[in-house]
């Protein structure tokens, strides 16, 4: 354990960072209640206090981390809200996307159709006998040209001044995957946010790969290493915790999907603290050379009060009024964070995840 995490934890970058304070982002995903993340990331950008070194995304996150990264790396913040506000208008119902975009971005804003509707219907009755493979024998996947209709690759994959990474799940091993910015492509956008009753699994390099919030949601453990900063925040959509116990098929499903894509953040948080832990008790040395830990200050913003009562079916809503308002949610809680926690960043831990991240829930 302590050898793994010493590869994890131990060097970074070795050139010293620029000033002002430095931060890392680990953006969850969660169908369309990504929004709420673009409204995080929409006011720490306006702030401008903050400068941010790595991303990493999965699914849903995975779109948000390349949409801020495109923006970042052509043209700084400004152009990163930019970035992120034109992907989530025309997301909307009333961004006059094709059609066959249009059905891409309902399935990735999705976990399973509204079970009541026409449509949930239709799809349960569907993908009950019929996998993607029998239902979609052209494999289309219409979500790699919206994401290419937005995003200046090449730009990315230059932009030294930023990491990004980008998790899927490998379908033969069901290992974890992490695609880095010097390599990125679209298909790697398509991979981490591939549904696997939904759409066929997309190969990269003779591998297959599915939707990365099953193993890394996101993953943590490249952002310390391939950085400086000490600090990450966790942009946090899916509660660890419910107060309710689930009953209904549609609660259950959405109860699985959240224990699911939160397992692997619950290890990744409990190793970060673990080694705080044992470098404040003066059991690991702290530093950046051979043989040393780096200490991180652990830091999250997460969807609460009534945004965080929305059922799964809220999860397919693609109206420019819901998204607004998680939008409006996600700048509330970055404004309250930094009031709260500015002089906190870099300093210390504004929320302890030793034991396990509690949520708020439900």
């Amino acid at each position: 354990m302590i050898e793994f995490l010493a590869r994890a934890f131990g060097g970074g970058k070795s050139e010293a960072p620029k000033a002002g304070k430095h931060i890392n982002l680990a953006l969850q995903g969660g169908g369309a209640l990504g929004a709420f993340t673009w409204g995080v990331l929409d006011h720490l950008l306006e702030d401008s206090r903050l400068t941010i070194e790595g991303i990493s995304g999965a699914s849903a996150g995975a779109v948000n981390a390349i949409m801020l990264a495109d923006g970042l790396a052509r043209g700084g913040p400004e152009e990163g809200r930019k970035r992120l506000s034109d992907f989530w208008h025309a997301a909307s119902l009333g961004g006059n996307l094709p059609d066959v975009q249009r059905r891409a971005i309902d399935r990735l804003f999705s976990f399973w159709p509204i079970e009541d509707t026409p449509v949930g219907l239709w799809m349960q009755a569907l993908t009950r006998y019929l996998s993607p493979y029998d239902f979609n024998p052209l494999n289309i996947n219409p979500l790699k040209d919206l994401v290419g209709r937005f995003v200046d690759f090449d730009a990315v994959r230059a932009c030294t001044d930023l990491q990004l990474f980008v998790s899927a799940t490998n379908v033969r091993t069901g290992e974890l995957h992490v695609f880095k910015r010097e390599e990125m492509t679209a298909d790697m956008i398509v991979a981490s946010a591939c549904l696997p009753h939904m759409f066929r699994a997309v190969e990269i390099d003779a591998e297959a790969y599915w939707d990365g919030g099953y193993v890394g949601n996101p993953a943590l453990y490249p952002l310390v290493g391939a950085t400086q900063t000490e600090n990450l925040l966790l942009v946090q959509i899916n509660p660890v915790k419910r107060k309710q116990i689930p009953k209904t098929q549609n609660e259950i499903l959405a109860r699985i999907n959240e224990i699911t894509f939160n397992s692997s953040l619950v290890s990744e948080l409990r190793g970060l603290a673990f080694v705080g832990k044992l470098i404040d008790e003066g059991k690991l040395p702290r530093g950046t050379g051979v043989g040393q830990y780096r200490r991180i200050n652990l830091h999250r913003i997460e969807l609460t009060g009534a945004a965080q009562t929305l059922d799964a079916a809220s999860r397919l809503s693609t109206d420019a009024d819901f998204f607004e308002m998680l939008h409006n949610n996600g700048r509330r809680a970055a404004r309250r964070f930094l009031d709260a926690h500015y002089d906190d960043i870099g300093v210390r831990s504004t929320v302890d995840f030793e034991a396990a991240p509690e949520g708020t829930g439900a």
